[in-house]
């Protein structure tokens, strides 16, 4: 049945891919603007209000650490040699993705991590934690209750359940900006864009389409992956000068041949531009099986010294399965000449990535193959 499933995913993808045409696309989903970016945020922190599903004194020193030095600073002194006994709160990593242009006051939301052995955040509130930049200085403050999509549950004989991931939470809307990230994008006379995939025809048809509706030597493509715009210096009129530039459609550049090969989940994705030289392949499929049927040997009879043994006996069986499968492929046989071949003898993902894998080998394979 999953061999039957992949192999429908399969074919659905080939399809896809063959069937549509090449169509424009914006330069909005083509590109981005350089330095208009997300800028990662980390910092540490202190989950209270668990229901016995914090850290563990005995593992986790640096909770107890953290949890005296913040009612130190609320004015709580802790006497030396009192044991504080941390299992409702766990030490948490947080973090997010700071959106550029962001203004003091606005939320963001933000994933809390488990640091220490707590097995569960749920029902758990972070308690004030500063985020800091890669610069080291503060951006945002987080605080709130978390929202926790797994569970565990433990019986008292010691069976276990965990259902996703307890361990880690989301608070939406949970940290407020406080510092805003310094950024050139209204002083500086060009703008960059950068393909999300560089190719040296999409860049050049992205400066032609820029040249064609604004004028030319507006656009200049340095490479298969920027191009240099001219944009005026108000910051008014270039968010409007960009505006217009993320509308334009462009017809991107044909991909190269391309196979990628999931080892884990067997799947084949393979484009349109895959091409086959003259080639055949015998495909055949051997099962070796070994089976243990363990023997008990016993003394004879009234014997002494005797042991009673067990013996192993191992049988080792091969087998092939159908019959070996012979692919001719004519000269530059197309995706759906190779598909087609593969279906008819009814082989499945697995025995096409072999062929693939073949054809590479012996050079009649006119793709990039990619194994994930």
């Amino acid at each position: 049945m999953k061999a039957l499933v992949k192999r429908i995913l399969l074919v659905l993808a080939i399809v896809m891919m063959s069937a549509q045409p090449l169509l424009a696309e914006r330069i909005k989903d083509l590109a981005s603007i350089q330095g208009v970016r997300n800028n990662q945020l980390i910092g540490y922190g202190l989950v209270v209000g668990l229901n016995g599903t914090g850290d563990k004194d005995t593992d986790s020193p640096y909770t107890i650490n953290s949890l005296k030095n913040l009612l130190s600073q609320l004015g709580v002194q802790i006497p030396e040699g009192v044991n504080i006994k941390p299992k409702n709160v766990a030490a948490v990593i947080v973090h997010g993705d700071l959106p550029p242009f962001s203004k003091v006051g606005q939320k963001l939301d933000v994933t809390v991590s488990s640091l220490g052995n707590a097995k569960s955040l749920r029902g758990g509130t972070l308690l004030m934690t500063p985020l800091k930049g890669a610069d080291g200085n503060n951006y945002a403050l987080a605080q709130g209750n978390l929202v926790v999509g797994g569970l565990s549950a433990e019986g008292q004989d010691g069976s276990k359940l965990t259902v996703n991931i307890p361990s880690a939470g989301r608070i939406p809307n949970g940290a407020t900006v406080e510092r805003e990230v310094p950024n050139s994008f209204n002083k500086a006379p060009m703008l960059t864009l950068n393909l999300n995939d560089g190719d040296f025809t999409t860049a050049m048809r992205v400066a032609e389409s820029i040249n064609l509706t604004i004028g030319p030597g507006t656009a200049k493509a340095v490479d298969s992956t920027s191009i240099r715009v001219n944009a005026p210096l108000d910051p008014g009129q270039k968010v409007t000068f960009i505006s217009m530039l993320e509308e334009l459609e462009v017809k991107p550049g044909v991909a190269s041949a391309k196979v990628i090969v999931n080892s884990r989940t067997g799947t084949v994705v393979i484009n349109n531009q895959v091409r086959v030289y003259p080639a055949a392949v015998s495909h055949g499929n051997l099962v070796v099986s070994i089976s243990e049927d363990p023997a008990v040997s016993q003394p004879a009879p009234f014997s002494r010294g005797g042991n009673t043994e067990v013996v192993p006996q191992s049988q080792i069986t091969v087998t092939e399965e159908g019959q070996n499968h012979m692919f001719l492929f004519n000269p530059g046989a197309s995706l759906d000449e190779v598909v087609r071949a593969v279906n008819q003898v009814g082989a499945a993902p697995s025995d096409l990535v072999a062929i693939l894998e073949a054809l590479k080998e012996a050079g009649a394979l006119r793709a990039e193959l990619l194994v994930i």
